[in-house]
C-alpha cells in the first residue's frame, strides 16, 4: 500500500506558480469562497497571507491600496499582555495580485505600545484619503487612549511613512474622560467638491452614527454635524455617493469580531442629511462584519466595492481572518440590492487589468483555502520526486501558529524506501521556535543543503510535541496541477494512512 501521494519538483522551485497562471490572466476573478463555501486566503506575491483587517481599500492614481490592522505579532483583544502589531498596507494593480508595502509607521515604540497594546481597548480602523490642495495623504485611526478617540497623520505617499500631527477635535464626546469608550469605528469620505467628512460611531449613545464636516486639510472636525443617523447598536460606517445621492452602510447590529452580523444602509440628499430609515441588505454580511465601501472611479465609470471582514469566529487569533469583496448592485430607483455573497466576483471592464508582463512569484491567486493543523496528535507529510540530481538549497513553507504552542515546529526530510517512511533515516531535521513563527501565515525559509537524486522519492514531515496550541499551513485543493496531495497521520506513529486531496503551500530550490 502506498502511504504517500507524490508530486514532482521543477528545476529551480516547486512550480506552484504554474497552477493557475492561466486562471489569473484569463478569468480576472476575485474569489471569496470555494464551491463548498470555504473561505479563500488571499496571498501576496511573496507567498504570505494578507494581514490587514478592519480597514479599507483605497484607489489612488490607478492603483489599489489595502489598509488594515495587523495581528501577526500576537495581538488579542482583551488580553492585557498582548502587544500591538501596527497598521499594514498592501498595493495592487488589479485587486488580485498584492504586494506587501510594510507598516504605515513604526508602532513598536514604547509610546505606541502604551497607546494600543492589550492593556488598552486597542487601535484599529486605518483610513486614508488624499488632499488635492496640499498633496497630502491623510490617515485617521481609531484609538482609545485620548478623549476624542482618533489620531491623525500625514504623508506624501499612500504607503507612508506617516507622521502624526495634532490631535483632532470633533463635535461629539470632546468633554468626556480620556481612555474611555467615547468614539469608535469611522470612515472618511471626500465629496466631488473636495469637501471632506467623517462618519463615526458614538459609543456614549450606545452606537449611533455621527457624520461631521472636516476642515479643508482633513486633519480635524469643524463641529458641523448630524447626530444619531442610526438609532443605536450600530458601528462600522461606510459613506459614499452615487448619482447625486449619499449612502451610509453600517454594521446592524454592532458585533465586534462576529463572523456574521447584518449590513444595513440609509440615504440622504446631502452628507448632513436628512437621512432615510435603514434598509437591510444582508443579515450576515456574507459571513463577516461590514468594513468599507470603496468608490473606484475609472473614466466615467464607478464601482462601489463592498468589503466585510470574515472574522475568525471571534477567536483570539484574528490574523487568520479573511475577506469578502464584491461590488454593490443597484436597482433602477437607486436602492441597493441584497448581497448575494457569491463565491466568485467576475471583475467588470472598469477595473484595471494586470500590468503586461507582471507575474506573481508564487501564484498568490491559487485558491488556498485550508489551514492544515499540526499539533501533538497530528502531523502531516508531503512527498516529492526531484527531476534532476542536485542540492536542496532552500525550502519555503507558509506557516503560522495559533493559541501559543509551547514546543517548536519540527521539520524533517526523509528519503523513502519503496514509498515507506518506517525504515528511512532522516536526511535533515530542523526545530523552529514558536518565537520565529507569526500568527498570520507567513513564509518560513530553511536551508537543508542535502543531496537529492533524480526520480527518488522524498518526504517533508511536519510535526510538534507542543501540549498547547498548534501550527498551521496553507493548502490548496486546486485541480489539474502537478501536485497530488499531502498525507496526514498522528504523532504516536508515522502511519500517514489518511490521504488528502490538498497540496501544501511550499517552494523548494534545487541546484547542482
Amino acid at each position: 500500500m502506498r502511504f504517500f501521494q507524490t508530486f514532482r519538483l521543477s528545476w529551480l522551485y516547486i512550480a506552484l506558480s504554474i497552477l493557475l497562471n492561466s486562471y489569473i490572466e484569463a478569468s480576472g476573478q476575485i474569489i471569496n469562497f470555494d464551491k463548498t463555501g470555504r473561505q479563500i486566503s488571499r496571498i501576496t506575491q511573496a507567498g504570505e497571507a494578507i494581514d490587514a483587517h478592519d480597514g479599507e481599500i483605497a484607489h489612488f492614481d490607478g492603483a489599489y491600496y489595502l489598509y488594515g490592522t495587523s495581528y501577526d505579532c500576537g495581538f488579542e483583544w482583551g488580553n492585557q499582555g498582548a502587544p500591538f502589531c501596527g497598521f499594514k498596507v498592501y498595493s495592487s494593480e488589479d485587486l488580485v495580485t498584492w504586494t506587501d508595502r510594510g507598516f504605515l509607521f513604526d508602532a513598536q515604540t514604547a509610546l505606541w505600545q502604551d497607546r494600543c497594546d492589550g492593556k488598552t481597548y486597542g487601535c484599529f480602523r486605518p483610513h486614508v484619503v488624499f488632499n488635492k490642495q496640499n498633496n497630502n495623504y491623510v490617515l485617521w485611526i481609531n484609538v482609545y487612549d485620548n478623549i476624542i478617540g482618533y489620531r491623525v497623520f500625514t504623508s506624501k505617499s499612500p504607503v507612508g511613512p506617516f507622521t502624526e500631527v495634532a490631535e483632532p477635535n470633533l463635535a461629539v464626546n470632546n468633554d468626556k474622560p480620556a481612555k474611555g469608550l467615547n468614539n469608535g469605528d469611522h470612515d472618511l469620505f471626500i465629496d466631488d467638491d473636495g469637501q471632506g467628512y467623517i462618519a463615526y460611531t458614538d459609543w456614549r449613545t450606545k452606537g449611533t452614527i455621527v457624520i461631521e464636516r472636516l476642515s479643508t486639510d482633513y486633519l480635524t472636525g469643524t463641529g458641523e454635524c448630524v447626530k444619531m443617523v442610526t438609532p443605536g447598536s450600530t458601528e462600522a460606517p461606510g459613506l459614499f455617493k452615487r448619482k447625486g445621492r449619499y449612502y451610509l452602510t453600517y454594521s446592524d447590529p454592532n458585533c465586534g469580531y462576529c463572523s456574521g452580523t447584518g449590513t444595513s444602509y440609509r440615504t440622504a440628499p446631502t452628507p448632513l442629511g436628512p437621512w432615510s430609515e435603514g434598509i437591510s441588505i444582508s443579515d450576515n454580511s456574507c459571513g463577516g462584519q461590514p468594513s468599507f465601501v470603496s468608490t473606484i472611479k475609472i473614466n466615467a465609470d464607478e464601482v462601489f466595492l463592498y468589503g466585510s471582514d470574515l472574522w475568525n469566529n471571534a477567536a483570539k487569533n484574528e490574523a487568520l481572518a479573511n475577506y469578502y469583496w464584491a461590488p454593490l448592485m443597484f436597482n433602477p430607483d437607486g436602492s441597493i440590492k441584497p448581497l448575494q455573497c457569491a463565491e466568485v466576483y467576475q471583475k467588470t471592464r472598469v477595473l484595471n487589468h494586470p500590468t503586461p508582463g507582471l507575474k506573481p512569484d508564487l501564484a498568490e491567486n491559487t485558491p488556498f483555502i485550508s489551514k492544515r493543523k499540526v499539533d501533538k496528535d497530528a502531523q502531516i507529510a508531503q512527498t516529492f520526486i526531484p527531476d534532476r540530481n542536485g542540492t536542496l538549497k532552500e525550502l519555503m513553507l507558509t506557516v503560522f501558529q495559533n493559541n501559543r504552542p509551547d514546543k517548536p515546529l519540527e521539520i524533517i526530510i526523509y528519503k523513502l524506501n519503496n514509498g515507506n517512511i518506517h525504515s528511512s533515516t532522516p536526511l535533515f531535521m530542523k526545530s523552529v521556535s514558536p518565537s520565529n513563527i507569526g500568527w498570520s501565515p507567513k513564509k518560513l525559509i530553511i536551508n537543508p543543503l542535502i543531496k537529492v537524486e533524480k526520480r527518488n522519492q522524498y518526504a517533508i514531515v511536519l510535526k510538534t510535541a507542543s501540549a498547547t496550541g498548534y501550527y498551521g499551513f496553507l493548502a490548496s485543493s486546486a485541480k489539474n496541477s502537478a501536485f497530488e496531495g499531502a498525507m496526514k497521520g498522528n504523532n504516536r506513529g508515522q502511519g500517514f494512512i489518511e490521504p488528502t486531496d490538498e497540496v501544501l503551500y511550499l517552494r523548494t530550490t534545487i541546484k547542482k
